[in-house]
């Protein structure tokens, strides 16, 4: 392994960060609306600062409308990438149904490359229902979508050459995605859900992680999804339910006094697109995970995450939303840096059993695989248009019921 692939093997057990949905939102205080540069230029600022604040994970989600900006999450994180040297930049959402699979694995294992193993991705099929004919698809095959092109994307990132055909795109014969991953160690895949049974048995099927991004719903309706992930992840024979690897996605906002920080976060929570007109800020906060208050109150209440889920691998927060200025949004990420996350990462650590997997990393993942070999780096024939210089091929698994099943056998 490369000697800029091992920054992420620092962190064991739990990793924090930031997730971004990208939205553009008049700031109900001042009256101004950032322009689409200035969010995106922010949007680069805030990731460093998160990694100042020593933050481990950010991740943005892919949106196509407004007043999202987000359309290209491989560009932006390739950004990022290049000016840290720690973080792990991720994806909130990979749109798995309407991105080809071929672009995906390009994309990503490019930006593996560039990011010297800091990536990962969080697949979904997204909550934008127009988006599917801007790309040709029919929203009523959402999860047929995800199944075959998670199906094909998994392949292209572990068998050299690959002859595939399925329903949703062009038959593949002979075809290699290049590059090939770092190391030849794909970029670590969660799958990322807030209703569908189905994507729980998908991530637990192929061994990948489950993220639940536990913001608009309460605890019972996750704990239902998790709990059937884990289940079925062990299962599947890739370790018991305790070894299952689980992300939560969160919300906080704090002052040192938590009246202050209820005094200063109404005026957003009241305008926002995604909470005006709906319940008050406090049976908000009382039925799902937004936390208003001290740093202490966060604490408190992402510490008992644990008790509803369980032992889980990664904890990120939403900040940069609901036209938060961007001044605020880094004193939030400095009352997470300074405040929160450092008690979190002892109090989540505490009686965590041995078996309980780290959070995962490139280096961690190379680790796993070769031991202490050096890793294979692939080479391409030039004179075959294709890499056969020994990669192990796919092998199928237990079928994941019929529709898995069809789309494994492809």
């Amino acid at each position: 392994m490369s000697e800029q692939n091992t920054a992420n093997d620092q962190w064991q057990g739990m990793q924090f960060g930031l997730f971004s949905v990208s939205d553009i939102t008049r700031d109900p205080v001042s009256g101004e609306t950032p322009s689409e540069a200035q969010r995106i230029s922010d949007i680069v600022t805030i990731a460093k600062h998160a990694e100042e604040a020593g933050l481990d994970v950010f991740a943005i989600g892919e949106h196509h409308n407004p007043p999202f900006f987000s359309s290209a999450p491989p560009v932006t994180l390739a950004a990022i990438a290049a000016q840290t040297e720690r973080l792990i930049v991720s994806t909130s959402t990979t749109l798995i149904t309407t991105n080809d699979p071929v672009k995906i694995a390009e994309d990503y294992a490019m930006l593996q490359h560039i990011s010297g193993g800091r990536v990962d991705l969080v697949m979904g099929r997204g909550n934008t229902g127009p988006v599917y004919p801007w790309f040709g698809k029919d929203i009523r095959q959402g999860l047929p979508l995800a199944i075959e092109n998670y199906n094909l994307l998994h392949r292209l990132w572990r068998e050299d050459v690959v002859d595939w055909e399925g329903k949703f795109r062009t038959a593949l014969n002979g075809f290699t995605s290049t590059p090939r991953p770092l190391d030849d160690v794909p970029p670590f895949v969660w799958h990322g859900s807030i209703r569908t049974p189905e994507i729980a048995e998908q991530a637990a099927f192929y061994g990948d992680g489950f993220f639940a991004n536990n913001i608009f719903w309460p605890k019972e309706h996750y704990q239902r999804l998790i709990a059937l992930y884990r289940q079925r992840f062990e299962h599947y024979g890739h370790g018991t339910q305790e070894q299952a690897i689980v992300g939560l996605g969160g919300q906080a906002f704090m002052a040192k006094n938590s009246q202050d920080a209820i005094d200063q976060f109404r005026p957003y929570f009241n305008a926002a697109p995604v909470y005006g007109n709906g319940p008050s800020m406090e049976d908000f906060t009382e039925m799902t995970p937004l936390t208003v208050g001290s740093p202490q109150q966060v604490i408190d209440r992402y510490a008992a995450m644990r008790d509803h889920y369980g032992d889980y691998q990664r904890q990120l927060f939403l900040m940069d939303h609901a036209g938060l200025p961007l001044k605020t949004v880094l004193e939030q990420i400095d009352f997470l840096g300074q405040d929160v996350v450092p008690v979190l990462r002892k109090e989540l650590q505490k009686n965590r059993p041995e078996q309980v997997a780290d959070a995962p990393t490139h280096a961690a993942l190379v680790k796993a695989k070769y031991g202490d070999k050096a890793p294979r780096q692939p080479r391409p024939n030039a004179n075959r248009g294709d890499n056969v210089t020994g990669g192990s091929p796919y092998q199928d698994t237990e079928t994941l019921g019929s529709a898995f099943g069809k789309a494994a056998d492809k």
